[in-house]
């Protein structure tokens, strides 16, 4: 009976040991995408910011008739939403669907979906959500031509007048322990007329010449920032918890080992006791 008691507790050991190989070095993996990555985020970071300044230049000076700024009048709000291609990566997957479906299941008639990620696309069609698009296997590193494909759709929905609002919703990474999922509004564009001007602006063309082509460049560079935003993020996510699945298993190790040598120190006081006893017997 001992014997075979020790022969699962082995085997607990062999799998659970097995298990902390693939985590650890998952974790590691995890490690060496976010730092490549989140290089990328501190450069893009700082150009988001710039362009969305001149963007707002742009939207003070344009007339107020314009589709990008006073709407096309629908009632329909598109919701874009970036998740992850694979699992292994905490709540982050999760925490995203949850917020979108809180706001979309408020109007869910009036409530258009881009899922962006595999992972995002089972969870709504669990959900029981249809999507006007499906985007999956983005790269570790978003380029321009991912994001180039979803402003499209987007405005191509938009300017016909198929929705009159687009948000996104991304997980916005704050540190390697902290990331917030953000509902962001891309369209229509609103100004920030509390952001004071220290220069006169003059545009040539004019700024009703340009906001086609201003507003395509402004959707990509944003989008793509919440792309790079969202990687980092699922980067962190993932080797978080595969550092907190590594300990868990180093945890379970010493545990079973324990258990596993008090085993084996009982079987062998039993068989001493065995042999002690049998000698006796035969005196």
């Amino acid at each position: 009976m001992a014997g075979a008691g020790l022969v699962t507790i082995k085997r607990r050991i062999k799998s659970i040991t097995s298990t902390q190989k693939i985590t650890k070095a998952m974790g590691l993996i995890a490690t060496s995408k976010l730092r490549k990555v989140r290089k990328k985020l501190e450069v893009n970071n700082k150009y988001c910011e710039l362009f969305s300044s001149i963007v707002n230049e742009f939207v003070l000076e344009a007339e107020v008739n314009n589709i990008y700024i006073n709407g096309n009048r629908s009632k329909n709000k598109l919701y874009i939403t970036l998740n992850s291609d694979t699992g292994l990566c905490g709540g982050f997957n999760a925490n995203v669907v949850n917020e979108s479906d809180a706001i979309m299941s408020k109007d869910k008639e009036k409530s258009l979906l881009i899922a962006v990620g595999q992972k995002g696309r089972m969870y709504f069609k669990r959900l029981n959500y249809s999507t006007e698009a499906e985007y999956v296997d983005i790269p570790d590193v978003p380029t321009i031509k991912e994001a180039d494909t979803i402003v499209y759709k987007a405005l191509d929905l938009y300017r016909s007048g198929k929705v009159g609002e687009v948000n996104i919703v991304y997980t916005r990474f704050i540190s390697t322990v902290r990331q917030n999922v953000i509902v962001e509004k891309l369209l229509p564009l609103e100004s920030n007329k509390a952001e004071k001007r220290n220069f006169l602006v003059k545009f040539e063309p004019s700024v009703d010449e340009m906001i086609d082509d201003v507003v395509v460049l402004h959707l990509k560079q944003k989008i793509l920032n919440c792309m790079v935003n969202s990687k980092v993020s699922e980067q962190a996510s993932r080797m978080t918890a595969m550092d907190g699945a590594t300990k868990n298993a180093n945890d379970l190790l010493s545990n079973l080992n324990l258990k596993y040598n008090r085993a084996r120190q009982t079987a062998i006081t039993q068989e001493i006791t065995e042999i002690v006893g049998g000698a006796e017997a035969l005196k």
